[in-house]
């Protein structure tokens, strides 16, 4: 339904008694561009045409959200949400078709609290990833938490579909080590875990952003590291026996300890072998020589740090001043950009790598690949445990990442992408050919809405992807606890009523 002219302003109205205006942003507003493109992490949303909200709130605390909410139910205007502004496709701040809605940006919500002695934390879901590692590392040097890589990335977004980075292994994904939450329902109560029950406090620990409510704040178990790790990156051109190297990692990789990850860069004819060792440079070699030694690592390759130290070092190649690295909210780097993702769970036949290297990476427009070793603790974690379901037998998750940086300058990269894409389907998984619901691709469905609701059957089609047999569970719980789809965008969880 798209709401009257009058709707609009009763909907400013209604915000207005309830949130100080210097919180709130009309399309009108002089400061309405920046504060939407502050966080528009790819460029190819920035454009004109796409579908922008008519307002966006900038809630300090929860009771702004409460009456965002409230507002917008009673004056027919649905609420996006966006935390980091990380989102693949923009759908936390875009429509894909004419509607208008608004969006409560949470960049001002993102304090931490740290408990050092009961290994917990409190993070709000505007802070960014960075923020919370640093938060903690100030806390104690040997806590850590398995979030994500990349340190802009908001902390909403990243738990709500899983979230994994250089722990995985080790301790799972973020969404799993969350032990509670404060939650806006669509009806503008606020929740923690005890008063919101089990499927909904499920649904919210990775079935994907938006859908069940908007979370205000996690709770976190915090899991020990030791005070030094081992970080290596070792690049192998095809040349000099990268696709040899790679087809054995990707049969070793996830059979190593839970302390080592070894994750694939692939760039151009260069496999670069990223890896986090929770422990020194002494035992990571012999380790290397015995399991893996055709990567050739040796003592020259080790570069030993604190945990905090690695967040940096593997995102951006140093260690020289954390505080900036981790806690640089202007993120300059805006490409227009494309990203897919695969399960794998049987290994590739070696010519498949061939083809990668000597072909697929080096045509025009080529991206970049990045693989992801999975194994020991993220797939012994049972599939239904969370919404997150690539859990046990898969081998390592695919990234394709294709970035340009003039508007024109798509045709290649996107055409490659999709052929890419097309090109891999019979080496990774099938029925459904899996993806993870952060690295959200709209290519591989969208919501259809009919009588103002998202019906199951065209969720179905993206949902069993990112969920696999979890999809229904989500319906259900939506069903429940939105019954009349109040948040939503074009790949949220469409709600499935049951009729008893």
């Amino acid at each position: 339904y798209y709401p009257t002219p009058l709707a609009k302003e009763d909907f400013l109205r209604c915000l207005v008694k309830e949130i100080p205006p210097r919180l709130l942003y009309a399309k009108s507003s002089p400061a309405y561009p920046s504060v939407l493109g502050q966080t528009i992490r790819n460029s190819r949303w920035s454009s004109p045409d796409n579908v922008k909200p008519i307002y966006i709130v900038t809630p300090t605390n929860a009771s702004h959200i409460q009456s965002a909410v409230v507002c917008g139910r009673r004056h027919g205007v649905r609420i996006r949400v966006r935390s980091g502004g990380h989102d693949y496709e923009g759908l936390s701040y875009r429509s894909l078709q004419p509607e208008e809605f608004a969006v409560v940006d949470l960049s001002k919500m993102r304090a931490v609290w740290v408990d050092g002695k009961a290994r917990t934390a409190w993070v709000d879901s505007g802070a960014q990833l960075g923020e919370l590692y640093y938060a903690i590392h100030k806390a104690s040097t040997v806590l850590a938490f398995p979030a994500g890589v990349c340190p802009t990335i908001g902390v909403g977004g990243n738990f709500a579909g899983g979230g994994f980075g250089m722990l995985l292994r080790k301790y799972g994904i973020a969404a799993e080590n969350v032990i509670d939450v404060k939650l806006v329902d669509a009806n503008g109560t606020l929740h923690d875990k005890k008063s919101m029950g089990d499927d909904h406090f499920w649904a919210v620990r990775g079935g994907g952003g938006e859908s069940f409510g908007i979370v205000v704040a996690w709770k976190v178990r915090l899991l020990p590291v030791p005070p030094t790790v081992t970080v290596f990156k070792i690049p192998k051109k095809a040349s000099e026996g990268a696709v040899d190297i790679i087809n054995r990692w990707q049969v070793v990789a996830p059979q190593l300890p839970d302390d080592l990850m070894i994750r694939v860069i692939a760039q151009g004819p260069t496999a670069t072998f990223e890896a986090m060792y929770l422990g020194t440079c002494q035992t990571l070699t012999p380790m290397m020589g015995s399991k893996f030694p055709e990567l050739g690592m040796n003592a020259s390759h080790c570069n030993e740090m604190s945990w905090i130290q690695s967040i940096p070092f593997v995102h951006l190649g140093h260690r020289d001043n954390i505080e900036d690295d981790l806690l640089n909210r202007n993120n300059t780097f805006k490409p227009f950009a494309e990203y897919k993702s695969d399960y794998v769970y049987e290994p590739f036949p070696k010519r498949v790598w061939e083809q990668i290297f000597s072909t697929w990476l080096l045509k025009p427009g080529a991206g970049i690949m990045i693989f992801d070793p999975y194994g020991a603790t993220i797939s012994a974690t049972p599939e239904w445990a969370t919404p997150f379901p690539h859990r046990k037998g898969v081998l390592f998750n695919i990234q394709y990442v294709n970035y340009w940086f003039a508007p024109g300058a798509g045709a290649a990269p996107l055409s490659w992408s999709k052929e890419i894409y097309n090109y891999m389907e019979p080496y990774v998984s099938k029925n459904p050919r899996q993806a993870y619901a952060n690295y959200r691709d709209i290519d591989l469905g969208r919501n259809e809405v009919v009588n103002d609701v998202s019906t199951f059957s065209s969720g179905l089609v993206w949902g069993q992807k990112y969920f696999k047999g979890n999809f229904q569970r989500l319906a259900i719980t939506k069903g429940k606890v939105d019954p009349t789809d109040y948040f939503r965008n074009e790949q949220s969880i469409p709600p499935l009523i049951q009729k008893y």
